[in-house]
């Protein structure tokens, strides 16, 4: 059809060279959460994570003020470096810390330390005092609380971390301690004891289908755009005979797997392992059915669509051809996340250090608790976490939108960019970040609860009544329904945006319909 406001009856598929930009206010609001989102890294202690700080609130390498309640803090730490644990394979998994009280000291031991007058030697010789701060180096050997305000015995030789100025032990026996935790820790949690158990258990078929797909796919790509004819009958005849094949597997190592379990001799463990996939089994294989079913009465009811679907394949093998490095965007978007991720659990590390000081009255100990502004921060930074991810993925999706509808408007090849992404890349900069915002936030918006009403239900798993548990399961079942139907509108609006928000070359706005 037509353009509205065209005066010209033969329409010019030169690509836009203008463009207008798209949802400003959207591109203003997503720049201020992101600024804001940076500033939270002040709101953070930072000399508290890089240097880290004793167990009375006193921060290593610096001078630090009283608190109030804490007779062992406010004190000048300006010498004292580097944080030394009495007990540093006093591991608490569940909490995530180490229950060890912590010191800050000038010097770590470098050495051995099998007696008190070894801890005390030590303290004499480099000025650098393993016991509480309140016991003399002198009386070490004597004093009656040495069991619980001196090292543990015998005191593991350590190295500082270059950065974190952490006393580690080099003893590789103390981190057999710390594995053997961790697998106390997977062995009380059953869900992920067993799920950590299937995938070790077919580790190597995992890695081969995954080595086998991207195989797969890179052939693909290549035979696509000289037998796409060919290839859509190929994998029609393919996703039939595969679908049927599947299901009938799966059925067969439901049987299979039901009567190895009731003539099998395994342990508890293992009779819990075969139990999950026997009903993994079972679940796999009515959802296969399922599937095969609709997908016969669908192709049957589309079969005369086959044209149109060879058309769509040759036109992408085309665009494969000429703009290979397509191939490679996802691995720049996947870095691209990464890098963000890890910027992410810096700040989120960074607001884990600060907080108010808190006293804990059984122990003795200060820890630093966030109240108040800074809880606020920690949910602010989780959606942004939520929304820049998003953003993340709908500029690759916008970026190759871009590079394909430049390729197929272009009819003479030999006018096209020189870059097509480089140069989609740099319009989406320009003109479409607002939209990017907009949608991804979006997203967000359906995403947030789906994950809340998650965390809830597997919270009060086995603890909700039936009915529930049912409306949990279906509230979260429509925010992902609702999620996908989003971001698959999201992603063809990307090529529309392409499209319908750019000049003509007359100037006057372009509106397809």
């Amino acid at each position: 059809m037509g353009c509205c406001s065209s005066t010209e009856g033969k329409r010019d598929w030169k690509p836009l060279e203008e463009h207008s930009c798209t949802d400003i206010p959207w591109l203003i609001i997503f720049t201020l959460f992101s600024l804001f989102n940076t500033f939270h890294i002040q709101e953070g202690a930072a000399s508290r994570l890089i240097s880290g700080y004793d167990s009375y609130g006193n921060t290593c390498g610096r001078n630090n003020t009283k608190i109030e309640g804490v007779p062992l803090s406010g004190r000048d730490m300006k010498e004292n470096k580097y944080v030394f644990f009495l007990d540093p394979c006093n591991l608490d998994l569940i909490n995530r810390k180490i229950k060890s009280i912590a010191l800050c000291v000038s010097k770590c031991p470098d050495a051995e330390l099998k007696t008190y007058k070894d801890v005390k030697q030590f303290a004499l010789n480099n000025g650098s005092n393993l016991c509480s701060y309140d016991i003399t180096p002198t009386k070490y050997p004597s004093h009656s609380e040495r069991s619980t305000k001196c090292p543990k015995l015998p005191v593991p030789p350590s190295k500082s971390l270059p950065v974190f100025h952490r006393c580690i032990p080099v003893d590789i026996g103390c981190y057999a301690e710390f594995a053997q935790a961790f697998v106390t820790f997977v062995s009380d949690n059953s869900v992920l004891r067993r799920v950590v158990a299937g995938v070790m258990a077919s580790k190597e078929i995992i890695m081969l289908l995954c080595l086998l797909a991207l195989v797969l796919s890179l052939i693909m790509m290549v035979v696509i755009r000289y037998i796409s004819k060919v290839l859509v009958w190929i994998l029609t005849i393919l996703v039939i005979i595969g679908s049927i094949g599947g299901t009938g597997v799966l059925w067969w190592l439901y049987v299979d797997h039901k009567h190895a379990l009731n003539n099998s001799t395994l342990s508890v463990f293992g009779k819990e392992v075969a139990a999950d996939n026997v009903k993994a089994l079972l679940v796999y294989s009515i959802g296969a059915t399922i599937f095969t079913v609709v997908l016969l009465i669908v192709m049957f009811i589309m079969r005369k669509r086959v044209a149109l679907t060879i058309s769509l394949f040759h036109v992408a093998g085309k665009v494969f051809i000429h703009l290979p490095l397509l191939a490679l965007q996802p691995f720049w978007t996947f870095i691209c996340l990464m890098l963000f991720w890890v910027y992410w659990v810096t700040v989120l590390l960074f607001l884990g250090t600060s907080g108010t000081p808190i006293k804990n009255n059984s122990t003795g100990v200060v820890e630093y608790e966030m109240q108040g502004p800074l809880q606020f921060l920690v949910w602010y930074h989780v959606v942004g976490l939520i929304w820049i991810s998003e953003f993340i993925l709908a500029f690759q999706q916008m970026t190759i939108a871009g590079a394909v509808v430049t390729y197929y408007f272009t009819r003479n090849k030999s006018q096209m960019p020189v870059t097509p992404i480089l140069s989609s890349m740099v319009r989406t900069i320009r003109y479409h970040l607002g939209t990017l915002a907009k949608g991804s936030f979006i997203i967000t918006l359906v995403k947030i609860p789906r994950l809340i009403l998650t965390y809830i239900h597997s919270q009060l798993k086995g603890k909700e009544n039936a009915c529930a548990r049912c409306m949990l399961k279906a509230c979260v079942c429509c925010l992902w329904c609702l999620e996908k139907c989003l971001a698959y509108l999201n992603q063809v609006s990307h090529p529309r945006t392409r499209i319908l928000h750019g000049q003509g070359l007359n100037g006057e706005k372009i509106l397809c319909i």
